[in-house]
């Protein structure tokens, strides 16, 4: 018989738990950080995430509201020369 060490873990087993999900899907299991929804890995450790004011993510443009609009008029101009070669046949 082994007698192991007993260990209180009743604070930690009670703490809140991180809000975000695995890659699997399941629920992370590690607790959050005092005053914060995430754990340490998932954003809630300090100084994580983007900079104040970061601009990396408009590096190409592709989601700004002319590029969109841009895409939308493409489409729509492909849409219309697919029924008129249809017609034509």
């Amino acid at each position: 018989m082994s007698a192991g060490h007993i260990r209180n873990t009743s604070a930690m087993s009670a703490s809140l738990r991180c809000g975000a999900r695995t890659r699997s899907g399941t629920p992370c299991c590690a607790p959050a950080m005092h005053g914060k929804a995430r754990c340490r890995m998932h954003g809630g450790a300090p100084r994580s995430g983007a900079p104040k004011g970061n601009q990396n993510a408009r590096r190409h443009g592709m989601f700004t509201q002319d590029g969109i609009a841009e895409r939308q008029q493409v489409r729509s101009l492909l849409e219309d020369a697919w029924k008129l070669l249809n017609e034509l046949e």
